[in-house]
């Protein structure tokens, strides 16, 4: 039987496109020298704040007795029972005011902002595949019906650009985006690509490679005194990280090569149909041809009777 879940992100090349599909906090961009082009959306109690009260409020009975799909300004206390605190359901984006009572002190459906949001005080991240018997912390409440599995699918026409070596997709976990922006990653690649010039063809084969080891270090930072701090001293990541760097210019080199050899290969011509071989004709006459008979006999002149 197995255990536990994990977020979801897959690339696929058809037909000259990008598919890219994500099911949780994992992220993908492509990146065009400093140009970045976002392939996919985080998923997490934040961004999806809106389904998950949605669906707390339609089945209350999900939440059993502990939590609640209202928001609170602030999470109420029993000193605020009979007060008046600004409050929000699942179809307001605004604040309004409500008397707390006593259902009001459960705990939040989501609870915390940012990377602290969890679902049901548990899990930080709402798609993803498997967590089919994860509970909420210290209670019988089952966390899957909130989660799903279906992704969000971006496409991006490789084959309607002129790419270069330089234009990638890179594709992380969130260990990677945890501490580095888009924009920033971009960079850290398009620096790492210029240290392997194309002349050095041993060498530069290992460019990707090494862009995706760059994003790795960058994230990961270096240990200093009892703390990971990445090259600008800020918190490193505590997550894991996994990073791909794919080069997109191949695959748009491959695609064009087998169009034009399609346009290539002649067309299949219709084999001629064998015709039947005359018979040789007997040098008979036909029916078609006049009959030639002789001629008839010429009367004789009569003897002279002398």
């Amino acid at each position: 039987k197995m255990t536990g879940g994990c977020t979801v992100l897959v690339a696929l090349f058809i037909l000259g496109k990008l598919y890219l599909a994500n099911a949780g906090d994992s992220r993908a961009i492509i990146c065009r020298g400093e140009q970045v082009i976002p392939m996919s959306c985080d998923f997490t109690p934040e961004t999806e704040r809106s389904r998950i009260k949605h669906l707390g409020m339609q089945c209350p009975e999900l939440l059993g007795s502990e939590f609640t799909h209202l928001e609170f300004v602030r999470r109420p206390v029993r000193a605020d029972l009979g007060k008046r605190l600004l409050c929000r359901d699942a179809f307001m984006t605004g604040w309004a005011y409500r008397t707390v009572t006593t259902d009001d002190l459960r705990f939040p459906l989501i609870y915390g902002e940012g990377k602290r949001s969890r679902v049901l005080a548990t899990i930080g991240v709402t798609r993803g595949f498997g967590d089919q018997d994860l509970k909420a912390q210290s209670s019988n409440v089952d966390i899957k019906p909130f989660l799903t599995p279906e992704p969000e699918v971006r496409i991006f026409d490789v084959c309607g650009e002129e790419l270069t070596d330089g234009d990638v997709l890179v594709m992380g976990t969130d260990g990677l985006w945890d501490v580095l922006p888009n924009d920033r990653a971009a960079q850290i690649v398009l620096k790492s690509l210029d240290h392997f010039p194309a002349s050095d063809t041993q060498r530069f084969k290992f460019r990707y490679i090494s862009a995706a080891q760059d994003l790795v270090m960058h994230s990961r930072g270096k240990l200093k005194e009892r703390s990971w701090r990445t090259v600008d001293n800020r918190a490193a990541t505590i997550d894991d990280i996994s990073v791909f760097v794919i080069p997109l210019r191949g695959y748009q080199e491959e695609h064009r090569a087998w169009m034009a050899a399609m346009h290539q290969q002649p067309e299949q011509q219709p084999q001629p149909q064998a015709q039947p071989q005359p018979q040789p004709q007997s040098p008979t006459r036909t029916s078609s041809s006049p009959q030639l008979s002789p001629p008839p006999p010429q009367p004789q002149p009569p003897a002279d009777a002398s």
